[in-house]
């Protein structure tokens, strides 16, 4: 993200646009955009007002509150594949954030981390004493860094070992399909995720 913020000018601005275009059909009003992209009511204002003036967003009338992505925007593609198609999280700092939330013990990026839009779960914590709201916290940090609602499953060691145990059939289709591991113990070796 840091090459990104030097580029374009800030995160914000990534952050807004990042929405937009993972969001083309939607409208969103300037307290919707705070609130999904975690930046403060002014830097938004004034990022609209800026992204308004070169034509990525417009408002489809005068008296409507909503702001939606301008479809005839000259470098619309360019901008999806830098801002979209790019890998531009870093699997260190997405452990980073989880690691506050208890005992990780297993984090495993699918759908929206991967490009794979058939997948059911962008994202499975397994872990002990895990805390709910910090998990919660991070997942809205990463929500605001993506520009999209992330579907995540979050599990204790003993429940996650059962519902392998019992071939359940979300654990299946992320364990089974697509997906990078970017944090494993010692505990859940590879064999024993791909055996159960």
């Amino acid at each position: 993200m840091e090459i990104l913020e030097k580029i374009l000018g800030n995160a914000s601005r990534i952050k807004i646009m990042r929405l937009f275009l993972l969001n083309k059909s939607k409208g969103f009003k300037n307290k919707d955009i705070v609130k999904r992209s975690l930046v403060n009511s002014s830097t938004v204002r004034s990022e609209l007002n800026l992204l308004s003036s070169v034509g990525f967003v417009k408002k489809k009338s005068s008296i409507s509150l909503d702001w939606y992505f301008n479809y005839s925007f000259k470098y619309a593609s360019e901008f999806e594949d830098l801002l979209v198609r790019s890998d531009s999280l870093n699997r260190e700092t997405i452990l980073n954030i989880f690691r506050k939330a208890g005992r990780l013990k297993l984090l495993i990026l699918s759908g929206a981390f991967i490009k794979n839009n058939d997948s059911r779960v962008d994202l499975l914590i397994v872990g002990d004493k895990l805390k709910r709201g910090k998990i919660d916290e991070g997942i809205k940090k990463l929500e605001a860094e993506m520009g999209v609602e992330l579907v995540y499953a979050v599990f204790e060691i003993k429940e996650f070992i059962y519902r392998l145990s019992m071939y359940d059939k979300l654990v299946r289709d992320i364990l089974d399909f697509d997906n990078e591991i970017v944090f494993q113990a010692k505990e859940l070796s590879t064999q024993t995720l791909k055996k159960s």
